[in-house]
C-alpha cells in the first residue's frame, strides 16, 4: 500500500512518475528502455529482463520481481527460472556462460564491497565483452535504484496484474513518458 495518500491502493510506477511529474520521470524512462532495449547490447532482452527480475528477487522487491519475471517469461524465459537463480544459482537451469554474470550481480547488488578482478575475469573467460559486462552492471544498477524506488513509495504488488504488466512491457518497452504526458 502506498506511503502517500496522493497515490491510489493498487498505485504502479506508472502512476507516481505521474503523480509527482518533477521533471526526472521522463529521463529515467529514457534510461531504463537504452539499458533493457538497447539493440547493440550482447545481452538479449530475454537475458536483461531475466537479470532484472533476479537483481529485484535479491531485493526482496515483489513488485518489480514479479513484472519483470513475467515480462522475461513473455520473452521466452523458462517460467519458475527466477526461483531457480535465487534458490540455487549454480543448479539453475540457465547457460553455464550466464552464471558468472549471475554471480556478479548478486555480489554488485548484496556485497558489492567484495568485487574484485576476478568476477570480472570469469565474465570474460565465459566469453563475455566489456560491453556486456557494462550492460549487465547497467542492469544492475538501474533495478536497484527501481526496486528501492518502489519499496520506498509502497507501490502495490499484485500478482494477479503481473502477466498483463510483464506483457504490456514487452509490446511498448519502457519509452512510454510521452504517452504518460510527462515534464
Amino acid at each position: 500500500m502506498p506511503y502517500m495518500d496522493g497515490l491510489q491502493v493498487d498505485a504502479k510506477v506508472h502512476n507516481a512518475l505521474i503523480y509527482f511529474n518533477t521533471g526526472m520521470e521522463r529521463p529515467l524512462l529514457k534510461l531504463q528502455q537504452v539499458v533493457m532495449r538497447s539493440p547493440d547490447s550482447p545481452l538479449e532482452v530475454a537475458e536483461r529482463e531475466l537479470l532484472a527480475a533476479y537483481v529485484s528477487a535479491l531485493n526482496k522487491c515483489k513488485y518489480c520481481r514479479g513484472v519483470h519475471t513475467a515480462c522475461a517469461e513473455a520473452f521466452g524465459v523458462k517460467k519458475g527460472l527466477v526461483g531457480e537463480l535465487v534458490d540455487d544459482l549454480e543448479k539453475a537451469d540457465i547457460e553455464e556462460r550466464l552464471k558468472p554474470i549471475f554471480r556478479f550481480a548478486r555480489k554488485l547488488t548484496l556485497a558489492q564491497h567484495e568485487i574484485g578482478q576476478d568476477d570480472v575475469q570469469a565474465i570474460y573467460d565465459a566469453g563475455w565483452s566489456e560491453r556486456a559486462l557494462y550492460d549487465a552492471v547497467c542492469v544492475c544498477c538501474t533495478f536497484n535504484f527501481m526496486n528501492r524506488f518502489t519499496i520506498g513509495l509502497g507501490l502495490s504488488d499484485i500478482p494477479a496484474e503481473f502477466e498483463r504488466e510483464g506483457q504490456m512491457l514487452k509490446q511498448v518497452g519502457y519509452g512510454v513518458a510521452n504517452l504518460l504526458k510527462l515534464k
